[in-house]
């Protein structure tokens, strides 16, 4: 067990370093397992992320987060446990008394006075209990499938809701579309670096999966913080599990192809965050 950092230092530490941490989601058992044996390979922190949409596969919050905390709690490197597009506040209470560190409340979709007002209601609740909280502002592409990587942050708009809610991070549309598999997208530096300057908190880059290596890295010398994995990492988990299928067709025995994902997840996040601590 190591030394906890909690989510304003760790993306404040990063930020100074011009350095990207990585926050991948766990939607099995497995990837929670997997994330943080890459990230104790690595030697670097990383953030587990629970979206709502895997609380709904699940059937409810509990299970996966305790799991997911109990994992992070046992890491030799810093791990923390993050909410991920909660649009339900309710259940950012329920994770909040749980014990996660963080969460991403995501009233986007609403008209501008709508978001502010929701969001400044979590961020009032999660502070008094010393939980930080990410939200967005605008729509990030490519959210429930539908990729519209043209939408853009207006950067006075994000100072002003900045400002308004008292956020400690902030997704901002930049370029990047949610659920790509496939990594050929670009992001708008001239922008990120334009957000960089006039935005007080950490920047947060939603949809990551589709950008390739050398993308993700620029994001980050650009002034990105925070960069959201998941489509990359389960279609990396889903070609092992595949391939052993493929090879041994008569398997009954979960455990043995479910870990060859979990190693190709585990091998893969190392990888990225080396590649998002490099300058």
């Amino acid at each position: 067990m190591t030394t906890a950092l909690d989510f304003t230092t760790l993306l404040a530490n990063a930020s100074a370093s011009n350095a990207g941490i990585a926050a991948c989601n766990v939607v099995l058992l497995e990837h929670a397992e997997a994330i943080v044996a890459g990230a104790e390979e690595a030697g670097l922190p990383v953030i587990l992320q629970i979206s709502e949409n895997c609380v709904r596969y699940h059937g409810s919050l509990a299970p996966i987060t305790l799991a997911s905390l109990a994992i992070a709690r046992a890491a030799t490197v810093p791990v923390l446990v993050h909410l991920d597009h909660v649009e339900s506040a309710e259940l950012v209470r329920e994770g909040v008394e749980l014990g996660v560190d963080s969460v991403m409340f995501d009233a986007s979709t609403l008209p501008y006075d709508e978001n502010v007002r929701a969001t400044k209601e979590i961020v009032d609740f999660c502070h008094t209990r010393g939980v930080a909280v990410e939200a967005e502002l605008g729509e990030v592409g490519g959210k429930d499938g539908v990729h519209a990587p043209g939408a853009r942050t207006v950067p006075a708009e994000a100072v002003a809701f900045v400002a308004a809610t008292g956020v400690d991070a902030l997704a901002v549309a930049v370029g990047t579309s949610h659920a790509m598999t496939s990594r050929e997208a670009a992001v708008d530096h001239a922008l990120i670096a334009q957000l960089r300057r006039e935005v007080p908190v950490p920047l947060v880059l939603h949809g990551s999966s589709g950008l390739p290596d050398d993308e993700l890295r620029a994001a980050v010398r650009s002034g990105m913080t925070k960069i959201n994995l998941s489509t990359h990492l389960n279609g990396l988990f889903t070609r092992a599990v595949r391939d052993v299928l493929d090879e041994q067709p008569k398997l009954v025995d979960p455990r043995t192809y479910v870990r060859a994902g979990r190693s190709a997840v585990a091998t893969e996040t190392a990888r990225i965050l080396h590649l998002l601590a490099t300058d």
